[in-house]
C-alpha cells in the first residue's frame, strides 16, 4: 500500500469517526433536552380516568403505587392529574411558592359555601392577609381563653349523661364539637340564643357539598339551591350580630371578635360579608375534621385497653400534681393522649386528598434517583391517607402505635420533612391544628377521668362517600359514670 493510498484510508476513517462522534452527541444532547414525563396511569380513553377515580382515589393510588412508584398521571377527561405520593417527591409541593404552585384553581368548588370576597375568591396577596387574621384568632393568649370555654362545654354536655347507659360515641362527639366550636369561632349569641337556627343552616351548607359540586359548584340541584338559600340566612344572622356588638361597643372573646377587630395592611376593616365567610371557613375547616378524629381516637384507645390505660395513668399523674382544674397549660402536658390523637389521624385523615395547579414546571426525583419534569398546567394531587401508611416511613404503618411517635424513635421526623402529612405541610399547612388537638384533648381528658368506658360495636368501618372522610356508622359504647382516684 503506497503513500497515497494510506492517506486516503485515514481520511475515511476520520470521516467515519466524525459521523459517528456527531451521532453519538446528536443523541446524547436529544437525550437531555427530552423531557422525561411521569408514567400514564392505563385507563380507557376520554373517561377511563375518571371511572378509575371514582371507584375510590386510595385504590386507585394504592394500585397505581404498586406499578409505576411514586410519581405518576392520572388523565380524567381533559385534565392531568399527577400524584406525587412520599416525603422524597412531594417537598416541593409543599414549599413552592404561590406563583409555581396554586391552590385557587383547585379549590373554586369552595366558593359558593364560603362566599364571595374570602378565601378562594381573591387573590394571593388578599388571601395572605386573611390567613393572618386566622393566625391572630389562634394565637396562644387566644387559644388559652378557648380552651377554658371547651371545657365549660365539655363538663356542661357530659353532666347530662346518667349514671351508666349506652350511646352513640359518633353522635355524642358530633353534638359536643359544634357546641364548642360555635362558642369558641361563632360567638355567644349563636350558642346562647340561636343555635338550633344556624346549626340547622349550617347543616344544609354542608349537605350542598356533594361530590359532583367539586367538578360543578353551580349546577342547580336541590342540593345547591338549599345551600345557597342557608348561605343568605347565615349571612344575615352575623350582620345583625355584627352590627348590635357595633352600636353597643360591646366585646366577646370569639373568633367573630377578631374578625370583627381585623385590619388590612391598608387601614380597611372587615365588611360584614367578610366576617361571615372567614368563619364559615373556619367552621368547615374545624368541625368536622375534630369530630371525626375524636371518634377515631376513641374507638382506638377503647380497642386497644394498654392504650387507654396509659392515658388514665397519665391523667392521674397531671391531678396529682396540677389538681383537678384543666386550662390550656394542662392539657399540652398530655403527651400520651397527644400521641395517640396523633396516630388516630395518621391512620385516618380526614381530608383524603391533597391538590396544587402548577404554573410551571418542575422537576422531582425518586426514591431510586429517577427524575420526572412535572409540566405546567397538571393537577398535582398527595394524599395523606396514602402516604402516612408507607411501610419505608412508618414500622408496622396499618397497625395503632402511638408510641411510634414517643421521644427516641419519632418515626415521622426521621425519613425528613412531609413525612407525617395529616394537617398538610409547608405554606399552607393547617393554622387550627394547635385549635384541633386542645379540643379532642379538652373532651378525652374529661371523658378519661370521669367514665368507665366499652366499645360494644363493631370497630367502625372508614366512610369512603363523604367528602371529608369519616367514621362510617354508629360507634355504641357503654359508659359508667366514676371519679378518677389519684391515689388508687
Amino acid at each position: 500500500m503506497d503513500l497515497k493510498e494510506i492517506k486516503f484510508m485515514n481520511a475515511g476513517l476520520l470521516f467515519v469517526a466524525t459521523l459517528l462522534f456527531v451521532k453519538i452527541l446528536s443523541v446524547v444532547l436529544a437525550s437531555k433536552g427530552r423531557k422525561r414525563l411521569p408514567p400514564t396511569v392505563k385507563a380507557l380513553p376520554l373517561i377511563g380516568g375518571l371511572l378509575r377515580f371514582l371507584k375510590g382515589p386510595i385504590i386507585m393510588i394504592g394500585e397505581e403505587y404498586r406499578k409505576l412508584g411514586s410519581v405518576f398521571t392520572l388523565k380524567v377527561v381533559n385534565k392531568r392529574i399527577t400524584f406525587l405520593i412520599g416525603p422524597e417527591v412531594s417537598a416541593h409541593f409543599f414549599k413552592a411558592p404561590e406563583a409555581e404552585l396554586s391552590q385557587q384553581e383547585v379549590y373554586q368548588f369552595n366558593v359558593p359555601t364560603f362566599g364571595p370576597g374570602v378565601v378562594f375568591d381573591v387573590d394571593y396577596s388578599v388571601r395572605q392577609e386573611q390567613f393572618r387574621f386566622f393566625t391572630e384568632a389562634l394565637r396562644v393568649s387566644k387559644l388559652k381563653s378557648y380552651v377554658d370555654q371547651m371545657i365549660v362545654e365539655a363538663q356542661d354536655y357530659f353532666s347530662k349523661w346518667g349514671e351508666s347507659g349506652l350511646v352513640d360515641l359518633k353522635y355524642e362527639l358530633e353534638q359536643l364539637i359544634i357546641l364548642t366550636a360555635s362558642r369558641c369561632l361563632l360567638g355567644r349569641e349563636v350558642r346562647d340564643k340561636l343555635f338550633a337556627d344556624v346549626s340547622a343552616l349550617f347543616h344544609d351548607l354542608d349537605n350542598g357539598m356533594q361530590p359532583i359540586s367539586v367538578l360543578f359548584p353551580y349546577l342547580p340541584i336541590p342540593a345547591h339551591r338549599r345551600r345557597d338559600q342557608a348561605r343568605k340566612k347565615i349571612a344575615e344572622i352575623f350582620r345583625t350580630i355584627i352590627n348590635s356588638r357595633k352600636s353597643e361597643g360591646r366585646y366577646e372573646d370569639d373568633m367573630l371578635q377578631c374578625f370583627i377587630d381585623s385590619k388590612y395592611k391598608d387601614g380597611r376593616g372587615t365588611t360584614d360579608d367578610e366576617i361571615t365567610g372567614l368563619l364559615i371557613a373556619a367552621l368547615f375547616a374545624g368541625q368536622h375534621t375534630s369530630s371525626i378524629t375524636s371518634v377515631w381516637t376513641g374507638a382506638y384507645l377503647l380497642r386497644h385497653r394498654e392504650h387507654f390505660s396509659a392515658c388514665i395513668e397519665e391523667q392521674k399523674g397531671i391531678m396529682q400534681k396540677c389538681g383537678n382544674g384543666v386550662n390550656h397549660d394542662v392539657l399540652s402536658e398530655m403527651d400520651t393522649l397527644h400521641r395517640c390523637i396523633k396516630e388516630a389521624l395518621r391512620l385516618h385523615p380526614p381530608l383524603i386528598m391533597l391538590l396544587r395547579h402548577s404554573h410551571r414546571e418542575f422537576t422531582v426525583k425518586n426514591r431510586e434517583g429517577v427524575e420526572f419534569d412535572i409540566p405546567r398546567g397538571d393537577i398535582l394531587a398527595t394524599s395523606p391517607a396514602f402516604a402516612n401508611r408507607l411501610p419505608h416511613i412508618f414500622k408496622d404503618p396499618d397497625s395503632y402505635d402511638p408510641s411510634r411517635f414517643a421521644t427516641g424513635r419519632e418515626e415521622d421526623k426521621a425519613a425528613g420533612a412531609f413525612s407525617y402529612i395529616s394537617f398538610g405541610g409547608g405554606r399552607h399547612g393547617c393554622l387550627g391544628e394547635p385549635f384541633a388537638y386542645l379540643q379532642i384533648k379538652a373532651i378525652w381528658s374529661h371523658l378519661l377521668r370521669e367514665f368507665d368506658l366499652e366499645l360494644v360495636s363493631p370497630f367502625p368501618e372508614i366512610d369512603w362517600n363523604a367528602m371529608v372522610v369519616g367514621v362510617k356508622g354508629k360507634v355504641m359504647v357503654r359508659y359508667t359514670r366514676r371519679r378518677l382516684a389519684v391515689d388508687s
